[in-house]
């Protein structure tokens, strides 16, 4: 019933009719305290529960057959809306637990609110069995003060089945003593098969020397100063196999695939070394994200980002830089992409050259997908990705949903000077594709490789533009309305 906001609380109750339901989501229906406990009272074969915890829940108006019902839940999702323990501390036989913070600083009437109000209620959640913890927090003071007392619980005795820890935080979040108690109860007690932590615990900590990882799975180091070295010594064990991992998220790690942080400027190559290791260790990888970085390669056969990524034949989803796609530095025989601007036709008459090629470029204005560029090579040795993200090293969202948002934005990177509409229509490639973002492509100029991607990408379900071609100057209009006339699975367009 997730989202299902329009129906009253007297029309949800009906589901408890249906008394022999295991697993039941009510994430983002209106229910009071009294309601929840009559429906959760007649469902005692429940065993997964997903529920929203609103100003005004009490506890203590759960009854006792509620409570039992409760008892027995092994997997519980809560969105807090208010400073709460909501029904954890009813839930004595736990192994997963997924936890949302979008508690607001204010209250509709300006009262600032506090994690004090949590004070005097039940503290006492049973973490004994869990094994899997997931806190997601929105931007704001309270959350963060919130999602400090779930935590203490943990801190004071960890769980010795504990798999996955995963706390995905906007901004800075600062450790506190309970916290660092936590961090070195795990690198005593279990061994982690999933790993995101805010990025100011593991920066210049030696956290993940003594973290000890089991089969892993998924790891997160979004926005951290981890240096390749780290990456492959701390984290790969040294360039071990490890075949279990299938998601590794180094968004915004600028320097994880050179060997020193201290020595490099964003804008050196990488060291392709690393990358190959990495892709030698990990080759089951489903999910990668290398995006808010400038990952650039240097010349040379078989050295190439793409080329080294194209060995990842199981990825599903992929999160790359703008500028990691360039086929090479930019080229001095290449006309820069602006001054020609103003001759660009509109809709999709005969294409333009701009100056006159001493040799084929894969650069120039056409849109076929060109095979010799290392872009087309990697899309082709991938062809059951499902997600796609190239967006540029420097761009920043007006409107981030869970990052703090950063007005200021920079200009492009150089080297995204070399991908235009025949990068993009290369996409195309992808049949698979549901989810596609482009984001800060300074040298698309008609967006001719848009209507490729309609007319091939068939499961296209959702589509995220974002400052294509020159700031300012929206020149693939004709062809995003083109495109859009095939696109009949769209339901995101952003």
């Amino acid at each position: 019933m997730a989202g299902c906001y329009w129906l009253s609380g007297a029309t949800i109750e009906h589901v408890a009719r249906c008394r022999s339901l295991v697993k039941v989501n009510l994430s983002g229906c209106h229910l009071t305290s009294l309601r929840l406990s009559k429906m959760l009272s007649a469902l005692q074969h429940l065993r997964s529960l997903a529920i929203d915890v609103s100003p005004g829940f009490d506890a203590g108006q759960l009854s006792g057959e509620c409570k039992a019902t409760l008892s027995r839940v092994r997997e519980l999702k809560q969105t807090l809306y208010t400073p709460s323990y909501g029904v954890v501390p009813c839930c004595t036989s736990l192994e997963k637990l997924l936890l949302y913070f979008e508690i607001l600083d204010r209250t509709r009437e300006g009262a600032i609110l506090s994690g004090q109000l949590m004070v005097g209620q039940s503290n006492v959640p049973h973490y004994q069995n869990l094994r899997v913890f997931y806190a997601r927090l929105a931007p704001g003071y309270i959350n963060q003060e919130v999602v400090r007392l779930y935590l203490a619980v943990l801190s004071d005795r960890t769980p010795e089945n504990l798999h996955a820890f995963l706390i995905s935080v906007p901004g800075s979040f600062a450790e506190s003593g309970a916290t660092k108690n936590l961090l070195d109860s795990m690198a005593r007690n279990v061994a982690l098969d999933a790993l995101q932590l805010p990025r100011s615990w593991l920066n210049g900590s030696s956290l993940l020397q003594h973290m000890k990882f089991n089969d892993p799975f998924y790891f997160s180091f979004s926005r951290c100063t981890l240096s390749g070295g780290h990456l492959i010594q701390r984290v790969i064990n040294g360039g071990k196999e490890l075949r279990s991992l299938a998601s590794l998220n180094l968004s915004g790690c600028v320097h994880c695939l050179s060997p020193d942080s201290l020595l490099r400027k964003a804008e050196d190559d990488i060291d392709s070394g690393i990358l190959e290791t990495l892709v030698a260790s990990c080759r089951n990888l489903r999910h990668l994200n290398l995006s808010a970085a400038h990952h650039h390669s240097s010349e040379g056969p078989g050295r190439h980002l793409c080329q080294l990524l194209a060995r990842l034949r199981h990825l599903r989803s992929l999160s790359l830089p703008v500028c990691s796609v360039a086929d090479s530095a930019p080229r001095a025989d290449r006309a820069p992409a602006q001054p020609a601007m103003h001759a660009v036709p509109r809709g999709f008459g005969k294409k333009v050259r701009i100056g006159v090629q001493s040799c084929p470029n894969p650069f120039s204005g056409q849109a076929g997908p060109q095979p010799s560029s290392v872009f087309w090579s990697l899309l082709k040795s991938v062809p059951f990705l499902e997600r796609l993200e190239l967006i540029g090293s420097n761009f920043s969202s007006a409107m981030p949903r869970n990052e703090p948002a950063i007005r200021n934005s920079l200009p492009p990177c150089g080297r995204a000077q070399n991908v235009g509409d025949s990068e993009v229509a290369a996409i195309g490639q992808l049949a698979f594709l549901r989810h596609l973002t482009l984001a800060q492509l300074p040298s698309i100029l008609t967006g001719s490789g848009l209507v490729s991607i309609g007319l091939q990408c068939q499961q296209l379900q959702s589509l995220s533009l974002a400052n294509l071609g020159m700031m300012g100057k929206v020149v693939y209009m004709s062809a995003l309305s083109d495109m859009l006339k095939h696109c009949k699975r769209l339901k995101d367009l952003r």
